[in-house]
């Protein structure tokens, strides 16, 4: 056990090394105590332009001919802020043990409130599975993993596929593939963002509400794209197999919340596994990744994503 930790170490502090610079080298090759299951390269690609910008996306790639799970990751940032280098230590972790992963840019609030982003992580799903072969793997074995505010977003994602505000962005190479997904995880999502704004309002922290009202503008919006509430109106809705973990003092979810989306997702004939952390905070993997919890949470969400997604073992 003090080994496989240690190797585990190893690999982080490189991640956090990248993390810290922005920078991704060509290849990246996991040096640990104990050899690793998947050596794995790091490299930036360009996926897309949007607005005249291009927007790059992080690529995770174990070494071998796989077929390996794919996995989309949306990051957080409160809906406005960060970009596709968030949580990387998490993303070395499933490329470690062969899950390949590509963490992408999108348009964030501050560039365009919402639907804007989720059309275009919706065009990123569609792009994912149109190439998922260059990244060893295939169509059906794409999923998809987001933190925090990102956690919210890969939710819409997987019950929208088909909605005309989302799938608005056409996709000139492979015009007939849709967003449908082959399982979506959720790490601390902020799965009611209404919640979250009360609580900043009524603690006086101007910018978690600054955050919300740029991206959703209203309370009213905030419940449209709720994903609990979407069900309990009784919207169509996709609903792949979904994975979500938090802990249980998460300062903006509480775990009678996140149970209540559980109850909804399988009461509509989904199937939902959640994983409570005994307390763990928001972002706690990401602030404590050695802790036994979040190697807990790291643990079951990489099983999850193999049962899902297939690929190697």
């Amino acid at each position: 056990m003090a080994e496989a930790i240690l190797a585990r170490r190893t690999v982080l502090r490189a991640g956090a090394a990248l993390a810290a610079t922005g920078a991704a080298p060509s290849v990246v090759l996991a040096q640990t105590a104990a050899k690793p299951k998947f050596e794995f390269g790091v490299r930036d690609i360009v996926y897309r332009v949007i607005d005249g910008k291009p927007r790059k996306a992080r690529v995770y790639q174990p070494e071998g001919d796989g077929p390996f799970p794919l996995v989309l990751f949306i990051h957080g940032g409160a809906w406005v802020d960060k970009d596709r280098t968030d949580d990387q230590n998490a993303l070395i972790d499933f490329a470690n043990d062969g899950v390949a992963v590509v963490a992408i840019e999108f348009r964030s609030g501050n560039e365009a409130p919402y639907p804007a982003s989720l059309a275009d992580i919706n065009y990123g799903i569609r792009w994912l599975k149109a190439h998922a072969g260059e990244f060893g793997s295939a169509a059906n074995r794409v999923g998809i993993y987001g933190t925090s505010s990102g956690g919210h977003q890969v939710l819409l994602s997987a019950m929208r596929p088909d909605d005309p505000r989302y799938a608005a962005q056409k996709l000139d190479e492979a015009p007939d593939m849709d967003a449908k997904l082959a399982f979506v995880v959720s790490g601390w999502g902020v799965l009611y963002p209404l919640v979250r704004t009360n609580i900043g309002r009524e603690k006086g922290i101007q910018s978690v509400v600054k955050a919300a009202t740029t991206f959703f503008h209203d309370d009213d919006t905030m419940n449209e794209a709720t994903p609990a509430l979407i069900l309990e109106r009784g919207e169509k809705a996709f609903l792949p197999p979904a994975f979500v973990f938090q802990g249980t003092a998460d300062q903006w979810t509480t775990p009678e919340l996140a149970e209540r989306l559980q109850k909804d997702w399988r009461d509509k004939g989904g199937e939902m596994e959640l994983l409570l952390i005994e307390g763990a905070k928001h972002t706690f993997v990401t602030e404590h990744p050695f802790e036994k919890g979040s190697i807990k949470a790291m643990k079951a969400a990489t099983a999850f994503i193999k049962k899902h997604g297939g690929g190697a073992a």
